[in-house]
């Protein structure tokens, strides 16, 4: 396959090859001579919404989509103009509504300003240079050769490529979900392309305050091999086509994104609680045991999955249990009597002989050559919903778990881009490989919704794109390795996913497949299950699976207290935890932080991928090391931090040595923090009271604790209450606020155990015994004093 290399002269024939095959990835030769320009100068004009330039290669149009948002389109000259569907962008009024700017053009360049950025053409060589409106450098094309097209597998299609010019220094994060243990992806290649364990979302965010959307689903690379070049590359396409969002900070470019593509939104707030799960529970006697006696021994737990193979023998897709379950809807009710709610496994993928397999094939609904229903179809996805979840979720269960949602195809696990040779209804696969999981889970999400506003979609799912995270939908991290290898790459794996924009995540404790069998009861093997459990408790979703005959936490005999203490921990922090999943909602907030999502001006956070604020006040670090007993921990600059365990003081700026004994996980809290923490409960919405509110001096600070149903829409309609904390340092005042809003029941108040946290006191997962203040609190504010 070649590339037709437009605005190029005075090259020879070897260059010109290596620079237009795609193979070679279009690379061009560093020189000491300048850059040669296009045959012709780009004719310029300005449009409604940016500029429109030209010559005899390439038309390009750059839009102006809002004051730190700009949206970039080329295609060669004769190509067939079109608007291909882009799904996971919501309506031009959201993703592109405008915003005031001026043209102006000179000999050397044409100009679009806004507010906050500057978008410069080089007619010359057609080079985009983006620049804040202070004049600091962000973006630039490659100087030469900065947009190529070349002929494609699929017919009107083109390989596209764009060529960017990093900075010597900056870091790039993003790009979802991969296992290669990066975290800055500088000098690498990432495929775009969905797979078990590797999740293609085309986001990619820089340490200098930019993001790139590359805006297509097509089978596609990210490539940053060559210092000097970071280029986007799809194997089918209609055009060039991405965004440039600003932010500086990098939850303003998430928030840009989510108002591009869809808003988080709210769990049922027993899905901040402790899914317990294994590979798998194989009855519903088995199932109700489980649950009794999580209830029985009093430990914290809120759903139990239901994995594969409940269906009877050859019934993948239709919706009949096996002779092991003889009364579903009674377990259910046993269950939620308990207030334990349930998860089911149900796959996209089907076996050819079940009935809903043949009915799909018969009314033409499967992707050609699969045994899978094409979500691209909307008839398909009112098929799929009527004839599986829909009939699953008519006997009472709480959330669905659609796994293989890449899709897998073959046995086993083989899913790598596996649409791409595909015909979709939405258009050929190649063009539209990573568009399933957007699909699917926005097709179960739909049709739940119409059914009932009662309980919120909850979905869990191996795999993600571009705006999945309005769909209700977590990703786990897919079937790793019970090892300490895969523990490590699970950490960055998840941070790059949540500055890919998706703010729900979570791993199988633990692992998926084991190494050796028999490993759940090794002392080896507890001792990784204890790590990976205490980092799992500060992932957005906490959730215990693997492929062993039991994995409750009282299997893991001798590291059960350490296990029993972090879940009961999670379980306090549900009110801070609960609050900030408000703030994913209502502000486009992230919950599992990489350090430099809040410290991006200190450098050195830059490239610690094993550590991340856990919303805005709790810096984790997890244990990744085999019996390790203490870790290296950087403490950013510009504030004050606590030893959560212990209340001592340090400095940030610096690396400490944390001890880390088998039972602790290194926390440390931010100074100025408040954190509000529920009593010791069994499962979510037991009870609220008393709030155990720890500040922690050295800087003002605020928090909004919020409340509401913990479950229904009703929120979307205003049902919630806010009350606002703020800490005054110099005063040592804590203002509790006014209570605003309301929802059905309510209570009238609150008990408020206020603690300022010092050097043993305040501190560890324990109540505190002895509060500095009680409030008795009415919903009118009130001020505590120090």
């Amino acid at each position: 396959m070649f590339k037709r290399a437009f605005g190029i002269s005075c090259i020879s024939a070897l260059t010109l090859l290596l620079q237009i095959t795609f193979s070679a990835n279009t690379t061009a030769a560093q020189t000491d001579v300048e850059d040669p320009p296009r045959p012709s100068s780009m004719q310029v004009e300005q449009s409604p919404t940016g500029l429109i330039a030209h010559d005899d290669f390439e038309t390009l149009e750059v839009s102006i989509c809002g004051a730190s948002l700009v949206h970039v389109v080329g295609r060669p000259v004769g190509a067939r103009v079109s608007e291909p569907s882009r799904p996971w962008m919501l309506d031009k009024a959201q993703s592109c509504p405008g915003a005031v700017f001026q043209f102006a053009q000179t000999g050397d360049a044409a100009t679009l300003a806004t507010a906050r950025l500057v978008v410069s053409l080089s007619p010359k060589r057609g080079t985009l240079i983006f620049k804040t409106a202070g004049g600091d450098m962000l973006l630039r094309e490659y100087p030469n050769l900065p947009r190529t097209y070349g002929s494609s597998e699929t017919s009107g299609r083109y390989d596209i490529e764009a060529r960017f010019s990093p900075d010597a220094t900056e870091a790039i994060y993003g790009l979802g979900q991969h296992q290669s243990g990066l975290f800055n992806y500088r000098g690498s290649t990432v495929e775009l392309a969905q797979n078990n364990t590797d999740v293609a979302i085309p986001l990619l965010l820089s340490s200098k305050g930019y993001g790139i959307l590359w805006n297509t689903a097509s089978f596609s690379y990210m490539d940053n091999r060559f210092p000097l070049e970071l280029n986007f590359e799809s194997r089918a396409g209609d055009a060039v086509d991405y965004y440039v969002l600003y932010g500086p900070e990098m939850d303003q470019i998430l928030q840009q994104y989510r108002t591009m593509t869809g808003h988080a939104p709210m769990f049922p707030k027993w899905a901040y609680g402790l899914f317990q799960s294994k590979d798998r529970y194989s009855s519903q006697a088995e199932i109700l045991d489980v649950a009794g006696q999580y209830r029985a021994r009093h430990i914290p737990m809120d759903a139990i999955v239901q994995d594969w193979y409940w269906w009877r023998q050859g019934g993948e897709g239709d919706p009949v249990f096996n002779e092991n379950y003889t009364d579903v809807p009674a377990e259910l009710k046993a269950l939620h009597d308990e207030h334990v709610h349930a998860m089911i496994s149900v796959w996209g993928k089907m076996d050819g002989t079940s009935q809903t397999f043949q009915e799909i094939r018969r009314r033409g609904f499967e992707i050609g050559q699969t045994h899978v229903y094409d979500p691209t179809n909307s008839a398909a996805r009112n098929f799929f919903w009527d004839r599986l979840p829909g009939k699953l979720f008519a006997q009472g269960w709480d959330a669905f778990w659609l796994d293989s949602a890449e899709p897998e195809e073959s046995w086993p696990h083989s899913g790598d881009a596996s649409l791409r040779d595909k015909k979709l209804n939405i258009g050929s696969g190649l063009e539209y490989t990573n568009i399933f999981p957007l699909m699917h889970t926005g097709g179960v999400q739909e049709h739940w919704k119409e059914t009932t506003q009662e309980k919120r979609v909850f979905l869990l799912t191996r795999s993600a794109f571009l705006g999945q995270q309005r769909n209700g939908a977590t990703v786990w991290s897919g079937d790793v390795y019970s090892s300490w290898w895969a523990l490590k790459h699970q950490v960055g794996a998840g941070l790059n996913f949540a500055l890919s924009g998706y703010p729900y995540w979570t791993t199988d404790i633990g692992g998926y497949h084991q190494p050796v069998a028999g490993m759940a009861n090794q002392p080896a093997y507890e001792e990784l299950y204890a790590r990976w459990f205490e980092y799992g408790a500060f992932c957005p979703i906490f959730r215990t699976h693997g492929h062993r005959d039991h994995n409750e936490m009282w299997t893991y005999e001798k590291v059960y207290p350490a296990l029993l203490a972090v879940d009961q921990l999670r379980y306090r922090l549900l009110p801070y935890v609960y609050s900030t999943a408000w703030k994913v909602t209502s502000e486009d907030y992230t919950i599992q932080r990489p350090l430099v999502m809040d410290f991006r001006s200190d450098e050195a956070t830059w490239n610690v991928g094993d550590q991340f604020m856990f919303g805005p006040s709790l810096m984790v670090s997890p244990v990744l090391e085999e019996h390790a007993t203490e870790r290296p921990v950087y403490l950013p600059s510009g504030t004050k931090w606590y030893d959560f365990w212990t209340g001592k003081e340090a400095t940030g700026g610096r690396q400490v040595q944390a001890a880390a004994p088998l039972e602790t996980i290194p926390l440390d809290v931010r100074a100025g923090s408040i954190v509000p923490l529920g009593p010791v409960i069994e499962y979510a919405g037991q009870a609220t009271d008393p709030i155990e509110v720890r500040v922690y001096p050295g800087a003002d600070g605020d928090f909004t604790l919020y409340e509401d149903e913990g479950d229904s829409y009703r929120y979307t309609q205003g049902a919630y209450s806010t009350i606002a904390l703020h800490w005054n340092d110099t005063s040592r005042t804590l203002t509790i606020g006014r209570r605003t809003g309301s929802y059905k029941g309510m209570t009238p108040g609150h008990t408020f155990n206020v603690v300022v946290v010092g050097e043993g006191h305040g501190v560890g997962g324990g109540v505190t015994s002895a509060p500095d203040k009680t409030v008795t609190y009415t919903g009118e504010a009130t001020a505590a004093r120090f």
